[in-house]
């Protein structure tokens, strides 16, 4: 029986920038809250589309946060818009009327900003949960240090358990503090761990493992129960 603890959170407010660490996750059915609530979108080829750090990997130099509210605290329909920071330091709240030229200008392409209070995360509802055991065993796989923002995940624990066993649990539940997360199923990953969070310089040889060892699959997709709040530290045991 797998059991551990919960080693770091964290919320992306921003689809595809840099987010922030933070002490506790309110979750409810629709996933984290502030959590992938707000998306650049362009126009490609006649239509309209979000774009993310795989089609625009500049993206992962800006940074979004709430900064300065209560964690445990947040609510999905009153939360205030986050605060962006450009990468020459700028710093603007997503409401700046300046924020869509300047995001323009700087990715080299016109965009639209959206707002989705449900979030606009790739699998609506969810949570993404990576585990530090199978971190360790891709770092001594590749044979170089991979920071874990590549992975862009929720919840990273640190359990007794066999790197790559959380894959083996879907249908399963974890036990995270007061909370109970349905595993879903895989991630199968696109082409954003490629890119370092820092400098977006491209690593392709870490996905071309993945395809060839892991079928592309690193970590798991969750799905809270009920609302609830986890923080970090909370104790974890797989159900």
């Amino acid at each position: 029986m797998a059991t551990g603890s919960v080693t770091a959170l964290q919320r992306w407010p921003v689809k595809s920038m840099a987010g922030e660490s933070v002490g506790a996750l309110c979750i409810d059915r629709f996933g984290a809250v502030g959590d992938r609530f707000y998306a650049l979108f362009d126009v490609h080829k006649g239509a309209r589309r979000r774009i993310n750090a795989e089609t625009v990997p500049r993206l992962l130099a800006w940074s979004a946060a709430y900064p300065g509210v209560d964690d445990a605290a947040l609510e999905r329909e009153t939360l205030a818009p986050p605060q962006i920071t450009a990468p020459d330091g700028a710093v603007r709240s997503w409401d700046d009327p300046t924020l869509p030229a300047a995001l323009s200008e700087d990715l080299g392409r016109e965009v639209t900003l959206v707002h989705q209070s449900r979030g606009q995360q790739d699998r609506p509802m969810t949570l993404h949960v990576t585990v530090e055991a199978s971190l360790r065993a891709v770092e001594e796989a590749v044979g170089e240090a991979v920071d874990p923002r590549r992975f862009r995940t929720n919840l990273h624990l640190e359990l007794d358990a066999e790197p790559y066993a959380e894959e083996s649990w879907l249908g399963r539940r974890l036990r995270v503090g007061d909370a109970e997360l349905e595993v879903v199923e895989g991630c199968v990953r696109c082409a954003i761990p490629t890119r370092h969070p820092d400098t977006q310089q491209k690593w392709a040889r870490l996905l071309r493992w993945m395809a060839a060892e892991r079928a592309t699959t690193f970590g798991v997709i969750v799905r809270a129960t009920a609302p609830t709040v986890v923080r970090q530290g909370d104790p974890v045991r797989l159900l």
